[in-house]
């Protein structure tokens, strides 16, 4: 049973803004769910829908103005927002939903993928007439990029876009500190990856900063994140990936595990997603 709470609306010139509050049985939760809604859609045809994680961060990301500023310049199609606000077991709802890691992290993984399909779906097509998107996308932020990821990895056919920043894709079932660690054996969602079928039509953009991190585990002059990404890149590859079709990666020089660099980092991947072509 789901127990709905309608907040007041922001209103903006391109989009309006709603806050919904949601108690959901898989978290034994209630989830915030701000909901950012393009206005004056001319063709309900091209409305695409966007799930985010880490949700409570987007007013200081500055999701809002972003659209805004994309929809003025007729940059983007437009896209029905979902910002799913964390909650104070983000580390054990957020992870890989097959296996936690060596700590135990991420043991309710399985439970946000069933929040997510099983609830938050099917509240956005009741509450809003929406019977179909043109397609559905899945972003996150560091854990949340992780979380982004495994669930439209395994769910091609409800998802065909993932937008992953600063993904911690170094999320392992064995402590590095052990003698027996291994990278290609014990880093979960490259395993995920390794182990599943690709589905054609799937798309990826990932986004790092070479000041996301300092550690560099195996010396290669690589800092880990960049390493971690590249090598889920080779396994998205293998699998049957276009690297030049299905998979956009942006490097940022000066970027940071932060939300300012997450901010620059957003435009380029909703141009990438649903960018107009003559823009």
């Amino acid at each position: 049973m789901l127990i709905f709470e309608n907040m007041l609306p922001v209103n903006m010139s391109a989009i309006l803004i709603e806050s919904r509050s949601l108690l959901s049985v898989f978290l034994e939760r209630e989830v915030i769910v701000d909901f950012y809604l393009p206005k004056n859609v001319a063709d309900p045809s091209e409305l695409s829908l966007l799930l985010v994680n880490d949700g409570q961060n987007m007013e200081e990301l500055g999701l809002d103005c972003i659209l805004e500023r994309l929809y003025s310049h007729n940059a983007i199609s437009p896209l029905f927002c979902a910002a799913i606000h964390t909650g104070s077991q983000r580390k054990m709802e957020y992870g890989v939903s097959s296996q936690a890691d060596y700590l135990g992290r991420g043991a309710k993984a399985n439970l946000y993928s069933s929040f997510i399909l099983k609830e938050l779906l099917p509240f956005i097509r009741g509450n809003y007439a929406i019977t179909k998107f043109k397609e559905k996308a899945f972003a996150g932020f560091s854990l949340g990029a992780l979380m982004a990821l495994d669930i439209v990895w395994n769910h091609p056919n409800k998802f065909s876009k993932a937008g992953l920043f600063s993904g911690s894709f170094w999320w392992r079932s064995v402590d590095q500190s052990e003698p027996h660690y291994d990278d290609n054996l014990h880093r979960i969602i490259h395993q995920e990856i390794r182990n599943g079928k690709y589905h054609r039509g799937l798309k990826f953009f990932f986004q790092c900063g070479n000041m996301d991190e300092t550690m560099d585990r195996n010396n290669n002059g690589i800092i880990d994140s960049i390493d971690d990404t590249l090598d889920l890149i080779k396994e998205l590859v293998k699998k049957g990936c276009n690297r030049d079709n299905d998979i956009y990666y942006l490097e940022m020089p000066d970027g940071r595990h932060d939300i300012t660099t997450w901010s620059r980092a957003m435009p380029v991947f909703l141009k990438w997603g649903w960018g107009r072509s003559e823009c």
